[in-house]
């Protein structure tokens, strides 16, 4: 396999779907709730907090939502591939591609937060190889890049 890794990444209507038969193929339920939670959180532009998506989602649904279900949405997400997680930013990001499984890389602008994800499944096979040389199992390597972005520079 080469450097990099080219796949069809979704969005709007057809993400929402591959979201849904990604969720649904790992036997979970797509609930409206959940639905509404990953709409949200594929409108934004950036990563967004738990407590962005529970506002987001409160304003849609004419209801609050409390944060901490939409954590656990939002955990169940990242386990099941339709989101990543932004660990310096403890935001969350949907998936273009819930399909296909990589480790990440985020390239993150500290001036403006904008998040670019990039897959380089060389790169990350080496990190796994470098745990387990270690004697670590890794469960899912995620490398973040903290930096300026080509807008901000």
């Amino acid at each position: 396999m080469g450097q990099h890794h080219h796949h069809h990444e979704f969005s709007g209507d057809s993400l929402a779907a591959a979201a849904q038969r990604a969720l649904e193929d790992k036997g979970e339920q797509w609930t409206p709730m959940r639905a509404a939670i990953f709409d949200a959180l594929a409108g934004e532009s950036k990563p967004a907090s738990a407590y962005d998506i529970a506002d987001a989602v409160s304003k849609a649904r004419g209801k609050r939502v409390a944060p901490n279900s939409v954590y656990r949405i939002l955990d169940l997400f990242v386990t099941t591939n339709l989101a990543t997680r932004v660990e310096s930013a403890n935001a969350y990001l949907a998936n273009a591609h819930p399909g296909c499984l990589h480790d990440c890389i985020f390239l993150v602008c500290k001036s403006c937060g904008q998040t670019t994800h990039v897959d380089d499944d060389a790169l990350t096979s080496n990190v796994r190889a470098r745990a387990g040389a270690e004697g670590f199992a890794a469960d899912r390597p995620v490398i973040e890049v903290l930096g300026t972005c080509v807008d901000c520079a």
